[in-house]
């Protein structure tokens, strides 16, 4: 059953690619980024709507939310492409790795140990994005950069995931220099890890400024949902 669609969020997500073509273009002119849609804060109702819309790739930040709108896609027969972008408990990773295609926020070497354990137990391939912790806030998470090049090394050896790239998350602050500081930093790492390396960084408030950055992936939620909930 399709989805009754809203003429507001088929606007909204008009406007958001143009900002994205426009801000690529404005870098390079040709290498496309990719767009995931932030559903935390929408019911499932509102995310297959985007789906019918053509952007199936879909992203939650608690396994709760995810595996609730996962299964109320599969009942009426509707496809995503889900990830995860929160913070990965431990205790919460078989429960993503049974229902998530890709994984932003593997943060350490143990983590990546048990997803690839529960991968392997459901008979799949994640793929994966390592967060890196580039700003000093408490709050956010992410990996030491200078254990960067073990944790890689080990993921050459883990079957069932398959690095894309680096995750970062801005700092909520006024200054806009301070993203651009992020942004570029892990961009530079990526650069590091070679050609192939993408980086998943950006949102609503700033994502433009990470394209301008270097970013292949851009994470949007409110952008895409403003009017909606009023």
């Amino acid at each position: 059953m399709q989805p009754v669609l809203s003429a507001t969020l088929e606007s909204n997500l008009a406007g958001v690619r143009a900002r994205i073509r426009n801000a690529a273009a404005r870098r390079d002119g040709n290498a496309p980024v990719a767009l995931v849609a932030v559903t935390k804060s929408v019911p499932p109702e509102r995310a297959a709507e985007l789906a019918a819309l053509g952007l199936v790739d879909l992203g939650e930040n608690r396994a709760d939310e995810l595996e609730r709108k996962a299964a109320w896609f599969a009942e009426r027969g509707l496809q995503a492409r889900w990830h995860f972008l929160g913070h990965l408990q431990r205790n919460k990773v078989r429960r993503v790795a049974r229902v998530a295609d890709v994984l932003h926020s593997l943060d350490s070497l143990e983590l990546a140990r048990l997803v690839e354990q529960a991968a392997g137990e459901s008979g799949r391939t994640l793929e994966v994005y390592v967060q890196l912790k580039l700003w000093p806030e408490e709050s956010k998470s992410g990996l030491d950069p200078a254990a960067l090049p073990g944790l890689i090394e080990a993921l050459a050896g883990m079957p069932h995931l398959r690095f894309l790239g680096l995750m970062a998350m801005a700092p909520l602050v006024p200054d806009p220099e301070a993203a651009r500081t992020v942004f570029r930093e892990l961009a530079r790492h990526a650069r590091a890890l070679g050609p192939n390396c993408r980086t998943s960084m950006g949102m609503s408030a700033d994502f433009e400024l990470a394209i301008a950055e270097g970013a292949d992936v851009v994470r949007v939620g409110s952008a895409l949902f403003e009017e909606l909930s009023r």
